[in-house]
């Protein structure tokens, strides 16, 4: 598999996820709107995710960044990592974003920001202690392609999915428990049975496969980002060489926590991650051993 293809395998995979993602949506509107014949609730749910999701859009960086203790710097703190972030913006047609360090053993990045007159990359400062220039190009290169690519916005589309998910099963659910409206109380018989179960099935299950889509997603944004990261570069090696580098240090980033874990390039939160399928499917990066093998097979 060459890099275009890889690139192009992550991307339609992305979106088969976000289709299904609507369809699970579609689905849960309708037996909700069928049930109780209210599509004021959908309306109410539709309005509050895209309140909530708004202000996350707009100041989630900042929050996360200080959630992070990260520090911006300026050019004369750090000319060379300057210079390989200044290259590499040019390389991919990109402005220049602000770089934020943060004091840790462990090494590390992430980027956030809105879009990419607004972004943010952060790498730990044992990222730049421990890395050769070529390793720090690719992880400085992956962090850029996941601004290149847009999947600050992307993230932030299945947040907004995944919170419209969750708000209509937990209007739902009072409702039918708590509530005395809708067809429930005006149908009976094996139709409304039949309903009962569908939407009971679609409560329990729809904010768990809303969750894995999104961490599925995730999880292809992470090899979209490799991939381009070697375009950019054109050395793959130095990538895979960063990523076993950080697999194997054994330094502890104490300031990461569940809520900005997927940000980063490698899961900081180490140690906690199983081995098992099951523990892989709830995962927001794919292996490691996977990623670095891809990148190694990876044909320039």
């Amino acid at each position: 598999m060459d890099i275009y293809t890889q690139a192009e395998s992550n991307t339609r995979k992305t979106w088969f996820y976000l289709f299904f993602f609507l369809l699970l949506i579609i689905a849960v509107g309708w037996v909700i709107s069928y049930f109780f014949e209210s599509p004021t609730i959908l309306y109410v749910a539709v309005a509050f995710s895209f309140i909530l999701n708004f202000f996350a859009y707009w100041f989630s960086d900042k929050v996360i960044l200080g959630l992070s203790g990260a520090k911006l710097i300026e050019k004369k703190d750090n000319p060379e990592l300057y210079r390989l972030v200044e290259n590499l913006c040019i390389t991919a047609g990109l402005p220049l974003p602000k770089i934020y360090i943060i004091s840790s053993s462990q090494p590390n990045a992430f980027a956030t920001g809105r879009d990419a007159k607004h972004a943010v990359i952060a790498v730990t400062s044992g990222l730049l202690e421990k890395l050769e220039r070529v390793e720090l190009e690719g992880v400085i290169a992956h962090e850029l392609s996941h601004i290149g690519n847009k999947d600050m916005l992307l993230q932030t589309i299945v947040v907004v999915l995944v919170g419209f998910i969750v708000i209509l099963t937990d209007f739902f659910f009072r409702l039918a428990f708590f509530g005395n409206i809708g067809r429930n109380n005006r149908e009976g018989g094996q139709v409304k049975l039949v309903m009962m179960i569908v939407a009971m099935i679609l409560v329990v299950l729809a904010p768990l496969l809303a969750q894995l889509i999104k961490l599925a997603i995730s999880r292809k944004r992470e090899y979209l980002a490799d991939a381009s990261a070697v375009l950019l570069t054109r050395y793959p090696e130095g990538l895979a060489r960063a990523l076993e580098k950080i697999q194997a240090d054994p330094g502890v980033l104490n300031k990461a926590n569940n809520a900005t874990s997927h940000l980063y390039i490698v899961n900081p939160l180490k140690g906690k991650e199983g081995k098992s399928w099951l523990s892989k499917l709830f995962s927001t990066h794919p292996p490691l051993e996977e990623r670095i093998k891809k990148l190694r097979n990876i044909n320039i």
